[in-house]
């Protein structure tokens, strides 16, 4: 049996009057039960990409298949896909429980799946108050409980913990490894690179409507990345002009009165370096750092991140 969950070919998409392609024939597929994640800087294409997968935009080229059927095609998919935007798009002066009970409504679905959900993400001595009391975090959990209450096959999420507390973004993480466990196969848009390396099994980085990199987040790491020895330093006054022509400038970076520096931890002469080091200044610390996603995103859509 094909175990293909959402598969894109060839998928191309350009605006009326655009002089440029939002999409320039993407490539790739997701497979039932992977946590797959859609990585990459702002206006790179991942909303429009999200948009056709919706069925709320029509591809201009090339197509995309849910379950082996066209999205703009098919209502019907409606039944097997649940969909979390980043923006809310919720009544706001309805309470919670009158959000979902509507779309149970909408659906033909018994309203105890309703109040089940709202028990389970904790919203239940919220439920009968408006939605504009809501935090952000309330909303989004919300957001959450409308997208299962039909138990979905497939889950789109678009950037579900930005903006969140790590106490919300930690519920919404475990929800989304449930759903894993479950079965479900979730296509995950996200800028928290952290939180793409510990959920998704692959990811892919979209950078100009085109896929720059794709593969097991380990694999890009690897091959991307850069492991390195990190050493803070309080520098001698005096030598710090010998340090600063001896180490790469890209590599020093200033915390208040310390140093950091960076150095790659295959680099042929690290033990040289590292007791050059040594001689510049006092030692505070001193610790080796895995190759990250965010150093990947980087390298392969020449972007930068607030953090990695």
């Amino acid at each position: 049996m094909d175990n293909t969950t959402i598969l894109i070919q060839d998928l191309v998409k350009r605006y009326d009057k655009a002089e440029t392609l939002a999409l320039k024939g993407l490539n790739f597929h997701v497979e039932r039960g992977e946590v797959f994640g859609y990585l990459g800087p702002n206006g790179a294409g991942k909303t429009t990409t999200i948009r056709i997968m919706a069925g709320l935009s029509r591809p201009t080229g090339g197509s995309c298949r849910i379950l082996g059927k066209h999205t703009h095609a098919n209502p019907a998919l409606y039944n097997h896909l649940g969909v979390v935007f980043e923006e809310s798009n919720l009544y706001e002066r309805l309470s919670g429980w009158e959000n979902l009970r509507f779309f149970a409504k909408l659906h033909g679905i018994p309203t105890t799946r309703a109040r089940a959900l709202l028990e389970q993400y904790g919203l239940e001595k919220a439920a009968k108050k408006p939605v504009n009391t809501y935090s952000k975090g309330m909303k989004r959990r919300l957001l959450i409980c409308r997208a299962l209450l039909h138990d979905p096959e497939i889950l789109i999420m678009d950037e579900p913990t930005s903006g969140l507390d790590p106490t919300s973004a930690s519920v919404i993480h475990r929800a989304i490894n449930e759903f894993r466990q479950q079965g479900k196969t979730i296509f995950l848009s996200t800028h928290d690179m952290a939180e793409a390396d510990s959920l998704c099994d692959r990811v892919a980085f979209i950078n100009g409507g085109e896929i720059a990199a794709l593969d097991r987040p380990q694999i890009l790491k690897r091959r991307h990345g850069e492991p390195a020895l990190i050493i803070e330093i309080l520098p001698n006054t005096q030598d710090l002009e010998a340090l600063q022509e001896a180490i790469p400038p890209d590599r020093i970076t200033w915390h208040d009165e310390s140093l950091q520096v960076r150095l790659p931890l295959d680099q042929v002469e690290l033990g040289n370096l590292i007791d050059l080091v040594r001689t510049h200044g006092e030692i505070l610390t001193i610790h080796s750092q895995e190759a990250s996603l965010g150093q990947v995103f980087r390298d392969v859509t020449g972007a930068h991140l607030h953090s990695d």
